[in-house]
């Protein structure tokens, strides 16, 4: 080992104990999987950088809101009663602006825009009572409303710095590996019971504050979870997430999970009972699902069962073949 080696070991080591992680997460390339083309480096704007007008304002109680969304409006809300105790920050980590953690990057730049499950152009109003009907497993919200502007608001001053036509790897969060087999029920509880169950309980069902008012945190299935129709409740959603966030408790320095299993654990997770809800407009091009969307009818000949938890890459090769 050579003495450069060592130094830069001895460093990083101290750095770790009297900074914490978190320090580190700033000072290491991001682990997760980029492409050339991707704008790498981007940070939200600073809170700090508000000033005290009726707009900055309502950005600021658009972030409250993202980020205790139950404490407003959950089952004990203090505005109405419309979701499930979730946050919009559950899904949308540090208020949507964490990398690889379905950050709002990119929404400013890119809305109103197109998408498929709808089949239509759709408005940031649209998108936002979207996951209020499927995420939080709850009723819209007026689209006039206070609370539904100022999500907005938030939501596009996060992203006001980005030009249109950018494209952020870390919006999202990266697809893992395809398997070359179905992700396993079985392996993932084990994973659940050893990596999960310390914040997300044994059943599954979360762990609420002292007032119980919204979760510390939040349910992975049941009544007061996210529903069937959400978006993370596709296998390489769940996955990519698991992936790149979970446990939540050790910052990310690398991923913790491999990416088998990511995919274990989100089939485990996912398979657990939920409300069963489902919306008539959705997919109105069927072959525009996405290879694991389990919803039939399909364009293809692969079974509802594969298209939940795969082996996909069949799938997707077929659709890349035909286009269907």
């Amino acid at each position: 080992m050579s003495n450069s080696f060592l130094k830069k070991y001895i460093i990083i080591t101290l750095l770790l104990i009297i900074s914490g992680s978190v320090l580190l997460y700033y000072v290491l390339p991001n682990p997760f999987p980029t492409n050339a083309n991707a704008v790498n480096q981007w940070e939200a704007p600073d809170l700090r950088s508000l000033g005290h007008t009726a707009a900055d304002e309502m950005i600021r109680y658009g972030r409250e809101l993202i980020a205790n969304t139950a404490l407003y409006l959950g089952p004990k809300g203090k505005v109405a009663a419309i979701s499930n105790g979730m946050n919009c920050q559950n899904c949308h980590l540090e208020a949507g602006t964490r990398i690889n953690a379905n950050c709002y990057a990119l929404v400013a730049s890119s809305y109103p825009k197109f998408r498929d499950r709808s089949g239509k152009i759709e408005s940031v109003e649209f998108r936002i009572n979207d996951c209020f009907e499927r995420s939080l497993n709850g009723k819209k919200l007026d689209s006039s409303s206070r609370e539904l502007q100022a999500m907005k608001a938030y939501i596009l001053w996060v992203g006001k710095g980005v030009k249109k036509g950018s494209k952020f790897v870390v919006a999202g969060t990266p697809e893992p590996a395809l398997l070359d087999t179905a992700a396993s029920m079985v392996r993932g509880e084990l994973l659940y019971k050893a990596k999960c169950v310390q914040c997300h309980g044994v059943s599954g069902q979360g762990v609420y504050n002292p007032d119980s008012t919204a979760y510390l945190f939040p349910p992975l299935w049941g009544p007061n979870s996210f529903n069937v129709s959400a978006g993370i409740y596709r296998l390489s959603r769940m996955a990519g997430f698991i992936k790149c966030n979970m446990p939540y408790t050790n910052i990310q320095l690398a991923p913790q999970l491999s990416d088998e299993e990511a995919w274990d654990l989100a089939a485990f997770i996912t398979a657990q009972p939920r409300t069963q809800k489902l919306f008539s407009y959705d997919w109105p091009k069927q072959s525009a699902k996405p290879f694991d969307y389990p919803f039939g009818p399909f364009t293809d000949s692969f079974s509802a069962q594969q298209h939940k938890f795969g082996p996909f890459a069949d799938i997707k090769k077929a659709k890349e073949k035909t286009g269907k």
